[in-house]
């Protein structure tokens, strides 16, 4: 379990399958060449000036006060997205240790699903091109700049993206812990507005996009079996939840109880 009290690593910008073992994930996803359209689903991005823009703009400023606080710990952390960081991120919600080793058939669906989660927030990313939130207020952000961050995108949030669509395989998996899984997924998008690199919008339209595409990957069979392996596997890890840390479980919960905004 990691601690929120003090700052933990940087942002994972490439290697999202970092740690994994040396399996090969489907080339193309699960759905090579039958993504969904996200670009119909997820409106446009907030103009300069209007309302929403206004409102992502005066979150992004009220939450640099977050720096140096346990929810900002928690964001620098969740900002680690290998395959290894995202079991561990969601152990508590789930109600068992999640690791590599130890839930492998979950790992697989997770991995190979990341092709697919690609083509859900990238083409609004290329389509809207909207600057990150610290490129047009200054502020201090929870991960190191790079040229690599600054040239990318704001909108949707790929992270958020991710962390939903976990989250919604997970809770398929788990359904009679759904509330808390989709809670800490939640959290996790809400921690790229506060790390800063993200706009409030940006995270709630990732939640638009991730969900479009686990309603296609419901369908498709490939998918279907390999979460019915994951299941399983996560039904006898639950039955052992001694690998968990309480106390850590618990301060997790209260940090991310309330939107920090």
């Amino acid at each position: 379990m990691r601690s929120y009290l003090a700052p933990a690593g940087a942002l994972v910008l490439a290697a999202l399958t970092g740690g994994a073992p040396a399996q090969t994930p489907t080339a193309g996803g699960y759905l090579a060449g039958r993504e969904p359209d996200t670009v119909a689903v997820i409106p446009q991005a907030p103009a300069p000036g209007t309302a929403r823009d206004d409102a992502d703009r005066a979150i992004f400023r009220a939450t640099r006060a977050l720096q140096g606080t346990p929810r900002w710990n928690l964001a620098t952390s969740d900002a680690q997205l290998s395959i290894p960081d995202l079991l561990r991120d969601f152990s508590c919600a789930a109600g068992a240790a999640l690791t590599v080793k130890d839930a492998p058939a979950l790992a697989k669906v997770i991995r190979n699903s990341f092709p697919d989660m690609a083509s859900a927030y990238n083409p609004p990313k290329d389509l809207y091109k909207r600057p990150r939130p610290y490129l047009r207020d200054p502020g201090p952000i929870c991960v190191a700049r790079s040229d690599y961050l600054d040239k990318s995108y704001d909108y949707p949030s790929g992270h958020a993206t991710i962390a939903w669509a976990t989250g919604l395989i997970l809770a398929e998996a788990a359904p009679d812990r759904a509330s808390a899984i989709l809670a800490r997924a939640r959290a996790f998008g809400e921690s790229r507005a506060v790390c800063g690199v993200h706009s409030a919008s940006a995270v709630d339209e990732a939640r638009s996009a991730a969900s479009t595409l686990v309603a296609a990957l419901d369908a498709d069979a490939a998918f279907r079996t390999d979460e019915s392996a994951a299941r399983t596997e996560l039904t006898a890890l639950r039955a052992d939840p001694s690998g968990l840390d309480a106390q850590a479980c618990q301060a997790e919960v209260a940090i991310t109880a309330r939107t920090p905004w």
